[in-house]
C-alpha cells in the first residue's frame, strides 16, 4: 500500500530536507568560488636618497665631503668615519655636557647660565662657547662622547674649533640628543636647537620637510669656506631621523652652504610624504 507524503518515515523526511538545503547553497557557493580577498597594500619604509646625494657630492668642488643618516634601526653613510675639524658643531656637545653636570642637572638654570647658553646655540656665540668649555673641560666632553657612543671624537681646548668629529658620530649623537639631556632641562635645550637665528638657517634649514620638527646646528670657518657643516634631528611623533653633513675647503662659504642644501635636499627626498620611517 502506497501512503501519502505525511506517511513517510522520519528518516526519509530528514534526507529530503538535507537535499533541499544543499541545492539552495550551491548557487551561493558557486558565486563565491571566483572571488578572493584583495591583497593588503604594503607600506615600504622611507629610505634616504643616498645615491643621488653621493652623485651630487662628487661633482662639488670641496676638498672633502662626508655625510651620515641615522634612524632608530638603520644607518647610511658616505665617508662617514672620515674626521673633520668641528668648528661650531662642538657647541651642542658643550650644551649637553654642561646640562649633565651634577651641580646643574637637578636644579633650575640661573639667569647668567641662560645668558651664556642661549646665544652659544641660537647665534653661535664663540665667547660663550669658550666660557662653557672652561667649565666642562676636555673631561666633560669625553665623558659625554663615551655616553653617546661616539668613537672618533677628539676634543681640543686651545682652539676648540679644531676638535675632531665625524659624520657617523654626529648623526648618532643627534639621534639621541634629547635623551642625553636631563629631563629638567630638555625642553629648554631643544628649544634652542629649534631657534637658530634666521641668518644661520641655511642648508638644511632651507629644505626641512613639512610635518617634521627640525633641531639643528651649523659650523663654519668664519665665512671662509674652511669648513661648512650641519647636524640635525628631525622628529615627527615617535619617528626620528638624524643627519650630519661635513665639508672641508669649499671655494667659499656661499658655495659650502649650497653644498649643504643640495645634499640635505637629496638625502631627505620623500620624507615629507613618507608613511613609515624606521
Amino acid at each position: 500500500m502506497v501512503g501519502d507524503a505525511n506517511s513517510r518515515s522520519p528518516l526519509l523526511r530528514r534526507a529530503a530536507l538535507a537535499v533541499a538545503l544543499l541545492a539552495a547553497c550551491v548557487p551561493a557557493l558557486a558565486l563565491g568560488a571566483g572571488t578572493s580577498t584583495p591583497p593588503k597594500h604594503t607600506v615600504h619604509p622611507w629610505r634616504p636618497g643616498v645615491h643621488s646625494a653621493v652623485d651630487y657630492a662628487r661633482h662639488r668642488r670641496a676638498s672633502s665631503i662626508a655625510f651620515a643618516v641615522a634612524t632608530p634601526t638603520h644607518f647610511y653613510g658616505w665617508n662617514a668615519t672620515r674626521t673633520f675639524y668641528s668648528a661650531s658643531l662642538l657647541k651642542p656637545m658643550l650644551l649637553v655636557a654642561y646640562l649633565r653636570r651634577g651641580s646643574v642637572r637637578g636644579r633650575g638654570l640661573h639667569g647668567s647660565e641662560r645668558s651664556t647658553l642661549t646665544p652659544m646655540i641660537e647665534r653661535s656665540d664663540n665667547a660663550a662657547a669658550g666660557r662653557i668649555l672652561g667649565i666642562v673641560g676636555k673631561s666633560g666632553l669625553r665623558k659625554l662622547a663615551r655616553r653617546a657612543g661616539m668613537h672618533r671624537f677628539t676634543p681640543v681646548t686651545g682652539v676648540w674649533g679644531k676638535s675632531r668629529i665625524d659624520a657617523s658620530d654626529q648623526a648618532h649623537f643627534f639621534l639621541q640628543i634629547d635623551k642625553l639631556i636631563p629631563r629638567r632641562h630638555r625642553a629648554y635645550a631643544m628649544h634652542l636647537l629649534a631657534s637658530i637665528v634666521p641668518s644661520q638657517r641655511w642648508g638644511i634649514g632651507r629644505v626641512g620637510p613639512p610635518g617634521w620638527h627640525l633641531y639643528f646646528k651649523g659650523g663654519w670657518g668664519s665665512g671662509t669656506g674652511w669648513v661648512d657643516h650641519q647636524t640635525a634631528l628631525l622628529v615627527r611623533g615617535r619617528e626620528r631621523v638624524a643627519l650630519s653633513i661635513l665639508t672641508y675647503l669649499d671655494p667659499s662659504h656661499a658655495y659650502g652652504k649650497e653644498t649643504l642644501r643640495g645634499i640635505a635636499k637629496r638625502l631627505l627626498s620623500g620624507l615629507s610624504k613618507a608613511k613609515l620611517v624606521r
